[in-house]
């Protein structure tokens, strides 16, 4: 079994709710940490575990406030593991949240470039 990763967002680091059996997916809020492979990368095994059996629906929440550039990176690495749920199981889909500020053009163009990247539905949303 697959245990969740509840991380509560404070300061330099995003909120993270990772629950297989709620089938919940989330990060949010600011991600500037440090070091982002002693934060990050936990997480991304997490999803390398989650993607060998993954649920058949995958909704997965990013809703950042701010991030560096080297989040970034790991946004671009845990979007091309989610893309392997449907690549690797033609009978599961998923999908991707991409939440902005209302006005915040520069969130509302990373998503859209995150868009680009991966082959699996991808909505952009604004939040208030």
């Amino acid at each position: 079994m697959l245990e969740s990763i509840n991380i509560r967002g404070r300061n330099i680091y995003p909120g993270v709710k990772l629950d297989k059996e709620k089938n919940l997916f989330e990060i949010s809020g600011r991600s500037l940490p440090e070091d982002v492979d002693a934060f990050y990368i936990p997480i991304i095994d997490w999803v390398q575990k989650y993607i060998e059996v993954p649920n058949d629906y995958t909704e997965f929440v990013f809703k950042f406030d701010y991030y560096n550039s080297s989040t970034a990176r790991k946004i671009i690495d845990i979007l091309l593991l989610i893309e392997q749920v449907t690549l690797n199981f033609p009978n599961k889909k998923a999908k991707v949240i991409w939440y902005y500020e209302e006005g915040d053009e520069v969130m509302k163009d990373n998503g859209e470039d995150f868009q680009n990247v991966i082959k699996i539905p991808f909505d952009l949303r604004t939040f208030e």
